[in-house]
């Protein structure tokens, strides 16, 4: 999924927006963090049949994240 691509279909609602600003300010996280995150966001909102990106999608792709970061990083 390209930037572009992303842009367009990974939009998350405004409480998903100031989560994951939140996120990138506390964990000090890279423009390409932010990408997978909304990627795996994606993923997960269509797991649950939802069109759009919620809060609770960006919050379960940051924690899987942090584990990422905490075993691998």
């Amino acid at each position: 999924m390209s930037p572009k691509d992303i842009k367009e279909f990974a939009t998350p609602d405004l409480q998903g927006r100031k989560l994951i600003e939140m996120a990138m300010k506390e964990l000090h996280l890279s423009a390409r963090a932010y990408y997978k995150i909304l990627k795996i966001s994606r993923t997960i909102s269509d797991l649950a049949g939802c069109e759009q990106i919620q809060s609770e999608h960006i919050a379960e792709a940051i924690q899987y994240r942090s584990l990422d970061r905490q075993w691998y990083g």
